[in-house]
């Protein structure tokens, strides 16, 4: 059904509104033909062939609210967090039996620590059984209901009475909510953790390193904060990844440069994973990146920066993801190697999508010292809100549902065969990732050895060995290295030696950098090789600063050559970095590509936007109508460069750039979209003389920006202040005395047009399809920033 809807959508028959009802009306006929057999639930799963499913337990039915977390204890039990209220410990049947769950709440048994009344411990983003304790990632702003903040806590039961009575804050997070701290899990070395948080989490003070911590944003291309306010306060580094010994005591930084991954896991290498949120508002525009599945290597970025300046997966400075899965809501990623499951399965990543209610079968295949990847749906359902899940020690498939305080259900898939379950996978590590390992040794700390141990491969032909030779290189002084860097012949040694030296070194050496790269012969590179030059040029610039008079000439020059060339990729670094120098024909050059730019064939998905346009109305809605009015991203991307250029405009220029802006606005993209696009038009606006500004200000859509480039788009219902200042006192007793007379149209057009809808949404499923409950993302629908 899925397939044929999307080809009337692409074919524009009938509106995507018209057929998303449609959609609703088939499935409910669907869901009571189910109702009829069984378990609606689990006859809206599609499973693959052999597999089965159980729906074991509702909390959301039992009032024990919506749980998005969950582990195994040793005694085969499981552990589970509401994700605003208490734990939870069950007793699971064994499959085949008809026994059902048997479950209790976890209370401290200590004097003083908890009432009957109280949460005592809960609003738990991740947990882990290690250490014969329970470590629990608490995701919460201190109230009165619950006094405990984000912290990662750990529980211990001392007198082995099956009771926890000690409770141990063993490290304070700054920052909660849909991209505070989330999971935990048991490091490779069995005696330490890895967690991991959101980009609304502040990274604290460490005791090491493995990635550098002089962070920047490090973009060159103008900074245009969200237009709706999401992030727009956060910098680098964003999301990250640590890891912790088991007492709280020593914290590492060990990844970084994610937007809001949720989970991480580690597959039978030790080698670790995870599985970061795209920023679905800015579907359509040129720096939107998809939901992906990242390796996660010692010392690692993955460049996300807020606003308009995500880096490009090309700059050699941060890692390309394994595979690109597209729009979702990541939750959870398990490792399916104990799995009890066929053969096919033994070396995949379960990466669980809350969205859009897929969880996907991620196969990894080695190559070189890092990974590619294919993927399938493995389990499937609408409604499927996903939130956590775990192997259990029976080799079965245990996952929750729910968040968001939707309703929430635990399943249970397993593999029900004759045939033979594949052993867990053996390690055999390759002479790439042996080669790997050795150079992550040297990261962290300036260690004898290390420079001449990382020199040569700077130009290994394995990016991620490349990588993790010019980190291990950044942790040794530079100035052990420097001239080393500035002599070097080799040009692909030398870019990457440039490039460390520009993040590690003094702007001292700002003009040799610049005569060094000015040697490099571009056009003997390939182009991956060009990318990675490019990317030098712009950091030193960011980092040390432009260049003088005679020198800042040879850099246009040397640059301006080779503008434009034969790609779009290139295309966007020149653009940017020329713009900034303002080269003298960067204006000119840049509009003529505007004016011919066509799209790079859409970045193969996993997952199509199309299929999952029925899958969940809230994002189904979007995605349609920008499939049927495509926004041209390499356009866009060229605009918002030249928004801060000053000079080199003719008023023939000036006139054609600022009509794009006004058919700009006919396009269809993601929630901010409109507004980026009015922004950048602003700004250019800037740079254009007085008596100029109302006549441009006309032709580039000011009359339509009204209407779609700012966040309130119902001018009628545009939000009032309260007239006065009230306290919370005042407001309780105007309610409580019963408020009459109320205006219920203009309320929701309120409630509407200042966005509260967007996140906030309740919709009573009594007589209505299914699919139509609210599925805002628990867990990374961006919130206000003032939350």
């Amino acid at each position: 059904m899925f397939r044929q809807i999307n080809s009337l959508i692409g074919r524009k028959c009938i509106p995507a509104g018209l057929l998303l009802l449609l959609s609703c009306v088939l499935s409910c006929k669907d869901d009571n033909k189910a109702a009829q057999s069984g378990d609606v639930k689990i006859q809206r799963l599609k499973l693959p062939d052999g597999f089965k499913a159980e729906r074991l337990y509702g909390p959301s039915e039992n009032g024990e609210g919506s749980w998005v977390s969950m582990a195994f204890d040793p005694k085969g039990r499981l552990l589970a967090s509401d994700q605003y209220g208490a734990l939870y410990r069950l007793e699971i049947p064994n499959i085949g039996s008809e026994d059902s769950v048997q479950i209790e709440r976890i209370r401290l048994s200590a004097p003083g620590q908890e009432s009957d009344s109280s949460v005592g411990i809960g609003y738990a983003q991740g947990l882990l059984w290690a250490f014969n304790s329970l470590y629990v990632m608490v995701n919460h702003e201190k109230d009165d209901e619950f006094a405990k903040g984000s912290g990662l806590y750990r529980l211990q039961d001392l007198n082995n009475d099956d009771k926890f009575e000690t409770i141990t804050l063993l490290k304070e997070f700054g920052g909660a909510g849909e991209h505070g701290p989330h999971s935990i899990i048991l490091a490779p070395d069995k005696n330490s953790l890895f967690i991991i948080a959101g980009n609304y989490t502040k990274a604290p003070a460490m005791n090491s390193y493995r990635l550098p911590a002089n962070f920047k944003e490090d973009n060159i291309f103008p900074l245009i904060t969200d237009p709706n306010g999401h992030a727009a306060e956060i910098r680098a580094p964003g999301g990250w990844i640590a890891n912790i010994d088991s007492t709280g005591k020593q914290l590492e930084l060990y990844s970084a440069g994610y937007r809001n991954a949720y989970d991480l896991t580690l597959n039978e290498a030790g080698d670790l994973f995870t599985f970061d949120s795209d920023m679905e508002w800015d579907l359509g525009l040129p720096w939107y990146r998809p939901t992906r599945i990242c390796h996660v290597t010692s010392g690692s970025e993955f460049g996300w920066r807020t606003g308009t300046t995500p880096w490009s997966p090309t700059n050699p400075d941060n890692l390309p993801p394994v595979i690109n899965i597209g729009q979702g809501s990541p939750t959870n990623l398990v490792f399916a190697g104990n799995a009890k499951f066929p053969e096919k399965y033994k070396r995949s990543l379960l990466a669980f999508d809350w969205s859009f209610g897929i969880i996907y079968a991620i196969h990894l295949k080695p190559e070189g010292s890092s990974y590619t990847a294919t993927g399938e749906e493995f389990v499937s359902g609408t409604p499927l809100p996903l939130t956590d899940g775990t192997i259990g020690p029976d080799g079965a498939l245990y996952f929750l549902t729910g968040g968001r305080r939707l309703e929430s259900d635990l399943y249970r898939v397993y593999y029900d065969s004759d045939s033979v379950w594949a052993e867990q996978p053996t390690v055999s590590l390759s002479a790439e990732q042996r080669l790997r390992r050795e150079l992550e040794a040297f990261h962290g700390k300036p260690q004898t050895g290390a420079v001449d141990k990382a020199w040569p491969h700077l130009k290994n032909p394995d990016r991620f060995i490349r990588y993790a030779a010019r980190i291990a290189l950044e942790h040794q002084p530079a100035a052990s290295w420097q001239n080393r860097a500035l002599a070097e012949k080799d040009p692909i040694i030398s870019t990457n030696a440039i490039i460390a030296l520009a993040r590690q070194g003094n702007a001292s050496v700002k003009d040799k950098i610049f005569n060094t790269l000015l040697k490099i012969d571009f056009n003997a590179l390939k182009e991956s090789e060009r990318l990675d030059i490019v990317r030098a040029f712009e950091l030193t610039l960011l980092r040390m600063g432009i260049p003088g008079t005679s020198l800042k000439k040879n850099v246009i020059g040397y640059l301006d050559k080779v503008y434009p060339a034969n790609n779009n990729t290139l295309n966007r670094a020149l653009s940017k970095v020329l713009i900034a120098l303002e080269a003298p024909d960067a204006v000119e050059e840049t509009m003529e590509l505007m004016a011919t730019a066509k799209d790079d064939p859409n970045e193969e998905n996993l997952t199509a936007s199309a299929d999952l346009i029925m899958r969940n109305p809230q994002y189904g809605t979007d995605i349609a109508g920008m499939l049927a009015n495509m926004p041209p991203a390499q356009q866009t991307y060229y605009a918002t460069a030249l928004s801060v250029a000053k000079s080199g405009w003719t008023p023939e220029l000036q006139k054609k750039y600022f009509e794009w802006f006004y058919k700009a606005f006919s396009f269809k993209g993601g929630h901010s979209f409109s507004g980026y696009i009015d922004r950048a038009r602003k700004n250019a606006l800037r740079n254009v003389a007085a008596e100029k500004v109302e006549y441009f200000n006309k032709i580039s859509g000011d009359s339509l920006a009204d209407q779609n480039g700012g966040v309130i788009v119902n001018k009628e219902n545009q939000p009032k202040g309260p007239g006065r200042n009230w306290n919370m006192q005042e407001a309780l007793t105007i309610v409580d005395a019963g408020l009459t007379n109320r205006d219920f149209d203009r309320g929701r057009a309120m409630f509407s047009g200042s966005l509260c809808v967007s996140c906030h949404t309740f919709v009573s499923t009594a007589r209505r399809c299914p699919r139509l409950r609210s599925n805002t993302p628990f867990e990374r629908r961006p919130r206000p920033i003032s939350r």
